[in-house]
């Protein structure tokens, strides 16, 4: 993996990172925002810490552990990823409120246009505050874009201790299950 300078990594501060996207995805996932790292490269979850890569093999939705670099790929699979926020920050806490509300009003916008059959959301605070829905858990959702299901997944950041890779791998096998439906 490239090693980028604190300075490399500032100066992709604010810098959006195109989507992996095509029309009627299966899976539809949808980070919070891009963190610096995943800026500087152009290519989403790249933080080496992220574990959602390894979570996305271990729970079957693709063959082998995929790097992020051929995110691309997953769009064979019938997957793509997305943001709630497309600006790349070092921390989520610099989202303003607003941002989360605008960017569920873009989001929702998007999974019309591209009509997925699910949007999964990898953080629960983010799907609360994008959409407005304080009581939202991690699962399914009773709320829909059109005909597009969303389900909330647990957030493969690093900083997520209190879930293993392993209890992941599991929640998100429970919506590959739910897709192949």
């Amino acid at each position: 993996m490239t090693r980028f300078t604190r300075e490399e990594l500032e100066a992709a501060r604010d810098r959006p990172v195109p989507d992996v996207v095509a029309d009627g995805l299966t899976v539809l996932f949808c980070g919070i925002n891009p963190s610096l790292m995943t800026a500087a490269t152009g290519h989403h979850f790249a933080r080496p810490g992220n574990r959602f890569w390894p979570v996305l093999h271990l729970s079957g939705f693709t063959p082998r552990r995929f790097e992020p670099s051929e995110q691309g790929e997953l769009l064979a699979h019938g997957l793509g990823i997305t943001n709630v926020v497309a600006r790349a920050t070092a921390r989520a806490d610099e989202l303003s409120a607003e941002e989360y509300r605008e960017g569920g009003r873009l989001l929702g916008a998007k999974v019309e246009r591209l009509r997925p059959r699910w949007l999964a959301v990898v953080g629960v605070t983010a799907y609360r505050a994008a959409f407005g829905d304080r009581r939202a858990a991690i699962g399914p959702q009773e709320r829909t874009i059109g005909a597009t299901r969303i389900w909330v997944l647990p957030n493969p950041s690093g900083l997520n201790a209190h879930w293993t890779a392993a209890t992941m791998a599991e929640e998100y096998a429970r919506l590959r299950l739910a897709a192949q439906e």
